[in-house]
């Protein structure tokens, strides 16, 4: 109970200002706009397709990281940029209550977003990708692989990319407290995100790609979106997404204990 306050007075800072929202609804149409623009250029000739059709229709995730990651160094970064934060700190001097109070007033409007985002980006890919279905039918059979919503794959992969913007969000927000610098925090993230996908792509020895793969918080984490090929990837789903809760929890971490250690 003690932390409600200070949940109270983060809040009333969140949805004072325009700049989160603006970049959340920014976020929800830029993933649902990317992912139509990917299931749209699906096409099954021949054989069928190689892709993977529910991973296609949730291409739009990759901007979105980005923009939510801005999102969660923001959270803290944006007072540290205006000295704000030694009067938050003032407010209320146990400093891990305030993370905790950011961290969940960052979360809850990041579910929300990402759960539009992703809800409509599944009905993009379901409307434009040839074949789709919304429920798995009892005796067709099809020669390749077709987006199905109600199939369990597709839920737990929709669920899953919900999740894993919402530990984007930690992550940026645990950087950010740890360097206290907005600027530095978003190349810090944008660069786990997505210059360790390429560093991993260019390592020839196949046991550490994969190894790499595996540690990486984006590609670990969208392992989540998978539901074909399955024995084939460097990391199983949940797995995967347990990898970036780990480094999202491990940086929140360390920025705890950084905030009680120095000056604000």
């Amino acid at each position: 109970m003690l932390v409600l306050p200070t949940m109270h007075a983060e809040w009333t800072k969140q949805r004072t200002v325009a700049g989160p929202g603006l970049l959340l609804l920014a976020m929800v149409v830029g993933t649902i706009a990317l992912s139509a623009a990917a299931s749209a250029a699906v096409s099954c000739p021949g054989a069928g397709c190689a892709a993977d059709p529910t991973k296609t229709s949730l291409t739009g995730v990759l901007l979105g990281q980005a923009v939510i990651a801005v999102v969660g160094v923001l959270t803290v970064g944006s007072e540290y940029s205006t000295g704000m934060i030694g009067t938050s700190f003032i407010a209320t001097p146990r400093r891990g209550r305030v993370l905790l109070a950011k961290a969940v007033v960052l979360v809850v409007p990041v579910l929300l977003a990402g759960g539009f985002a992703v809800l409509g980006s599944l009905a993009v890919g379901w409307l434009l990708q040839p074949g789709s279905r919304l429920l798995a039918p009892s005796s067709v059979e099809v020669d390749h692989p077709v987006l199905i919503l109600g199939d369990g794959s597709t839920l737990r992969a929709g669920v899953g990319s919900v999740l894993y913007l919402a530990l984007i969000a930690l992550l940026g927000l645990g950087i950010a407290t740890i360097v206290r610098s907005s600027a530095a925090a978003i190349g810090i993230v944008l660069g786990l995100l997505f210059v360790s996908p390429i560093l991993a792509a260019v390592v020839t020895d196949p046991d550490w790609q994969r190894h790499l793969k595996q540690i990486a918080p984006s590609n670990a984490g969208l392992a989540i979106q998978a539901t074909t090929g399955l024995n084939d990837v460097p990391i199983g789903p949940w797995a995967g997404l347990g990898v970036l809760g780990l480094w999202a929890v491990g940086a929140l971490a360390v920025g705890a204990v950084v905030l009680e250690s120095r000056d604000a």
